[in-house]
């Protein structure tokens, strides 16, 4: 490995991943969902939605994806400065509802996993089922996690509103996970994604204990009181073709 593609896969100083930087929860099953994906399409594009300062490039690269950090401008720039792009990753500034980001994957045929942890819920009904919608036509044969909260969750977050920049405005039931698949005919699977297993000290869902994260999921009673994390899979494409400008 040369010098140029060790300093490509390696985290920045102090940003290595490990132990105590594991993600919790829900950031779990995103993560397992991006490595199954990439599994089966070692070269396609990860775009994480609303990254901000996250690392998760270097927590799961494999030496052949490419990975798109989408955030606001004023973020990108601080991001920039802590993890200048590289040849395999980059920052790209643009508003998550601008769609102005799809253009920037470059080569969808190679397969595309879009991931928008706490993205979704902070946006209107109508931006939710235009982003999905997007996805689906420019993106086929690809896949888009995210969480959401339950919907009386996210109403008692709207009322108790709160200090951050963008106040919860969509909650999603498990029961309506199926009408998800309403917003554009070319999503052709929805499915929520099951706790995955972890070192008893690290947090699962809702900040219980690992060990307790699958009874909590087999209860009814108490899944649904906890967020979900979902995959939407989109149709794949009948030719390889690059994605075009235009968004409906």
């Amino acid at each position: 490995m040369t010098e140029s593609e060790r300093t490509e896969s390696e985290a920045p100083a102090g940003w290595g991943a490990g132990p105590a930087g594991e993600p919790s929860g829900r950031g779990r099953r995103v993560d397992a969902a991006v490595r199954a994906y990439l599994e089966r399409h070692p070269e396609a594009t990860v775009v994480a939605l609303g990254e901000g300062l996250g690392t998760g490039f270097w927590r799961l690269d494999n030496g052949r994806l490419t990975w798109l950090t989408v955030v606001p401008p004023e973020t990108a720039a601080a991001r920039r400065m802590l993890f200048p792009d590289g040849a395999r990753h980059r920052t790209v500034a643009c508003a998550v509802t601008d769609h102005g980001w799809l253009d920037a994957v470059r080569e969808p045929c190679r397969g595309v996993v879009v991931t928008a942890p706490g993205v979704l819920m902070r946006l209107p009904p109508s931006a939710v089922r235009a982003l999905l919608a997007a996805c689906a036509e420019r993106f086929p044969g690809g896949v888009l996690v995210f969480d959401a909260l339950p919907r009386w969750a996210a109403a008692l977050a709207r009322r108790a509103g709160g200090r951050g920049p963008a106040p919860v405005r969509w909650g999603l039931d498990r029961a309506q996970l199926p009408r998800v698949a309403g917003a554009h005919p070319g999503i052709v699977a929805v499915r929520e994604l099951g706790p995955v297993p972890s070192s008893p000290k690290c947090p699962a869902v809702g900040g219980l204990p690992a060990r307790l994260a699958g009874p909590v999921h087999r209860l009814p009673v108490l899944r649904a009181l906890t967020p979900l994390v979902a995959e939407v899979r989109f149709a794949p494409a009948r030719s390889c073709r690059r994605a075009s400008s235009a968004v409906s």
